[in-house]
């Protein structure tokens, strides 16, 4: 047996922030054994990469940074892993090209991490992939800042978009017990802003308890002591009903702010998709969100360059962006991937096409941002401080209107703060994606 508490190791992180709370969650296996993490990649002995595949890109990051990492083997590195998606989907391909990695785990194999780290070390590369038992963890170390932090309450998804190769990779939509996602959260510390995250947070418990439950889980959460506030990503339209606009309303511990990925505006793309809604659906749901809720802000994320998608469907999606208003906003380029059903389509769109209309897009949202955060100009906002931008020689932080890493942050000189707290920053400048201020108590 190897005494691995004398190693030391060190994690990438590729992709979501869903893969993250995965690589926390291993990272958390390691340091119960006793060993040493490392931040420092040169410094690690064994080096874990945990890996996206959703796209082509994705697949690409990997695979290049496998091999990057490979080059450390000429110093302390002794044992490369890939985990995650990649091996989970692509074990095949990965296993006999990949030569530079010892060690292949799935996306469920880190209880089987020392075992095979175990096998390897005795000789063997090895291809772990289908071992574990996915059993549910609720132990980690976190490596966001602080003061947030990511609640992953599912995995998987069953909603089988025609683009998507998440429940090929992933499986069925799999609820986590209420009760361990309640202790997980509890065990976290105290967390200024818990963010809510899987392929579909508002299917929740369909599977698991036969009816949803998010509304459950959230007024649970909110009660917990350490958790001060509850951020919600990636709502799917057709599952938001009148008890959950209502929570979001009512408790003062839900942020007033929602990831809806629409995907589309123009029907007959939408059904392509697979996706449920229709423009008029959405544009109601958006409507009533904003009457319920007042000042709720409101993110979406959208695929242009679908097969057969016109030049009139991206001007459609264009005008349904100026009609929806959406505080913010990500666009993506359609991605054409094997064993989807969309890769089989017709009239798939050039590339050069998909990314000028992807521009198009951004411009169109850039107007829309903008003007909604000039409007803020000579107001004061509550923001987060998320620390010290040295670049900027300033303080950096959040509004309500803004996630972690996918949405705009506030700049702002002020003679003290706090990370995790809030300021109170007058705004005195914008631009399309940032805001600019200082607090009352800041003197040139």
């Amino acid at each position: 047996m190897i005494d691995f508490s004398q190693k030391k190791f060190g994690l990438i992180s590729l992709g979501c922030d869903k893969n993250r709370v995965d690589s926390e969650k291993l990272l958390s296996i390691i340091k119960e054994k006793g060993c040493t993490v490392t931040s420092e990649i040169d410094e690690a002995q064994i080096l874990i990469i945990n890996t996206c595949a959703f796209l082509n890109e994705s697949r690409k990051e990997a695979i290049y940074t496998a091999i990057d990492c490979a080059g450390y083997k000429c110093g302390k590195l002794e044992k490369l892993v890939i985990t995650g998606c990649l091996p989970q989907k692509y074990i095949s391909e990965t296993f006999n090209s990949l030569t530079e990695a010892d060690i292949f785990l799935g996306t469920y194999d880190y209880d089987k991490f020392f075992e095979a780290l175990e096998k390897s070390y005795a000789g063997d590369r090895v291809n772990f992939v289908g071992r574990g038992n996915g059993v549910y963890c609720g132990n980690r170390e976190l490596t966001t800042p602080q003061h947030y932090a990511y609640l992953k309450i599912s995995d998987g998804c069953s909603n089988h978009c025609t683009y998507c190769l998440i429940p090929k990779i992933r499986g069925k939509y799999v609820s986590y017990p209420m009760e361990e996602l309640i202790s997980e959260a509890e065990n976290l510390g105290e967390i200024s802003e818990l963010i809510l995250v899987a392929q579909d947070v508002t299917r929740y418990g369909i599977d698991l308890y036969g009816q949803k439950k998010l509304t459950e889980l959230l007024i649970k959460l909110s009660a917990l002591d350490n958790i001060r506030s509850i951020r919600l990503l990636y709502c799917y339209p057709e599952m938001i009903d009148d008890s959950l606009i209502a929570l979001i309303r009512d408790n003062d511990k839900i942020v007033k702010y929602l990831d809806v990925p629409l995907q589309h505006s123009e029907d007959r793309i939408l059904k392509l998709m697979n996706r449920q809604g229709s423009r008029k659906s959405y544009l109601e749901l958006i409507n009533k969100l904003r009457k319920n809720v007042p000042g709720i802000a409101l993110r979406s994320t959208f695929i242009t360059g679908f097969p057969s998608e016109t030049e009139e469907e991206c001007e459609g999606l264009c005008s349904f962006l100026r009609e929806a208003k959406f505080e913010n906003c990500g666009f993506f380029a359609y991605s054409k991937e094997p064993d989807t059903s969309a890769y089989k389509l017709k009239n798939q769109v050039p590339n050069a096409v998909k990314k000028r209309r992807v521009r198009k897009l951004y411009a169109v949202q850039r107007e829309i941002s903008y003007a909604k955060l000039h409007s803020l100009v000579g107001k004061k906002l509550r923001v987060m401080c998320d620390g010290i931008n040295y670049e900027k020689n300033c303080f950096e932080g959040r509004a309500y209107f803004s996630a972690p890493d996918i949405d705009g942050k506030v700049y702002f000189n002020a003679e003290s703060a706090v990370q995790g707290e809030y300021s109170e920053v007058i705004i005195t400048d914008n631009d399309s994606y940032d805001l600019i201020g200082k607090t009352e108590d800041y003197y040139d």
